[in-house]
């Protein structure tokens, strides 16, 4: 019987799962304006390409998305990582873009398997739920961050620009694999003898009011996240008047890295207080996104994605806070995959709307038309948090979450 990782080990190796699945998100990022120009594809086409991801991520979670609660964290996620590694084999291998359609929807597959049991186990191995919440939100800047920055150089500075960038994340993916099959095999939380089957989507009566309140926040942040990873390396190159893929991956970075940086700084918010103000922030950085656009300000657009950092931080960490804080461990993947689950499918409609308008009527005035969608959406979150973003019964304290397998610490605390 192979011998199981340290629980620390667990906990570490289950934010490594959020970060190549969100590595594999942006991976096709900064390759785009190379496929426009290899393939002469449309900004159309291109959005296409990234929306096919967050569409076939929602189908997944809707089928799958509590999978984990009965099969298992481990078996879970070595199914999605299979997905993800095999979506970003046939990227590395693409003749034409036929094929990169394909590697998106083993992609999303793969992402829509992994991400949320890689989040329940972070609850479940780390030391507190806010940790947790702090860890999973870090690891998606992680993943974003060396997806424009890496991804950004290794296309403009190394050989293969068209492949080299998916083949170094597939040697990740396939190293990650190793260590995630040493984890607990038996590491499920649903009650003993119940079996999964395909089921609705249900949330309690008590958390639906909290599970809204996540969802348009998490919505948010991946709906301006869809603009700058679809179309953000020709944003880009509209604003600083470069081709330059490193230069737009330094620059695409920003957010991710402030909103890794906040994510921390800011965990010990409460939840609700969290989204609210990180929903207020991210309609003042949509409404500066399409001012730059429209101006061509290379220092606004900077500033914008500082801000935008620091909201993307705030709403993604209540987001996950919420959850993490108030369901059971008995559905809280489940639940956390409906949180993902309108995320996404808002990250893909904005994906696909911006890209037919951007096709017909130019990058800037599309930005002009989806960025008041935006700021709606954003404030519809802070009202939602405000108003509803605590459960009807009284809430489980953040020491009834004890962590799988966790050590006492001097004082009652719990370390991973």
């Amino acid at each position: 019987m192979a011998a199981l990782l340290p629980v620390r080990a667990r906990f570490w190796t289950a934010a490594a799962v959020v970060v190549v699945a969100l590595w594999s998100s942006g991976a096709p990022a900064l390759v785009y304006p190379v496929y426009e120009q290899v393939w002469g594809l449309t900004p159309a086409v291109i959005t296409g390409i990234f929306a096919v991801y967050p569409v076939v991520l929602v189908v997944v979670l809707v089928v799958f998305g509590g999978i984990s609660d009965y099969v298992g964290r481990r078996t879970t996620m070595l199914a999605g990582l299979g997905s993800i590694a095999l979506g970003v084999l046939i990227f590395a291998i693409a003749p034409d873009v036929a094929w990169l359609f394909v590697g998106r929807i083993f992609q999303g597959i793969g992402v829509g398997l992994a991400l949320s049991p890689a989040g329940a186990a972070l609850v479940e191995y780390g030391r507190s739920v806010s940790w947790a919440s702090s860890i999973n939100t870090l690891a998606t800047a992680v993943g974003l961050t060396i997806a424009t920055v890496l991804g950004g150089g290794l296309v403009q500075y190394a050989p293969w620009p068209r492949e080299l960038t998916f083949w170094v994340l597939l040697l990740v993916t396939l190293a990650l694999t190793v260590a995630v099959y040493f984890l607990p095999r038996h590491d499920r939380s649903a009650a003993p003898g119940a079996r999964w089957r395909p089921r609705p989507i249900r949330v309690p009566r008590e958390l639906r009011g909290v599970v809204t309140a996540a969802s348009l926040g998490a919505a948010t942040s991946f709906a301006v996240g869809a603009v700058l990873i679809s179309l953000g390396a020709q944003l880009i190159k509209d604003v600083l008047h470069t081709d330059n893929a490193l230069i737009a991956g330094l620059v695409l970075g920003i957010s991710a890295f402030v909103g890794g940086w906040v994510s921390i700084a800011a965990r010990h918010l409460a939840p609700r207080v969290a989204v609210a103000s990180g929903a207020l922030l991210g309609a003042f950085a949509i409404g500066l996104l399409v001012v730059s656009a429209n101006l061509s300000s290379l220092l606004l657009f900077v500033v914008t994605s500082v801000i935008f950092g620091a909201a993307y931080g705030m709403l993604f960490l209540g987001s996950l806070g919420l959850i993490n804080r108030y369901a059971q461990p008995d559905h809280r993947a489940g639940t956390l995959s409906v949180v993902y689950l309108v995320a996404y499918l808002g990250q893909g409609t904005v994906a696909i709307g911006l890209g037919f308008l951007a096709t017909a009527l130019g990058l800037a005035p599309a930005l002009s038309i989806v960025g008041p969608v935006l700021i709606l959406l954003a404030l519809a979150a802070a009202g939602a948090a405000i108003f509803f973003g605590r459960p009807s019964l009284e809430k489980p304290s953040d020491a009834a979450v004890q962590p799988r397998d966790a050590v006492a610490e001097p004082g009652g605390g719990v370390r991973p």
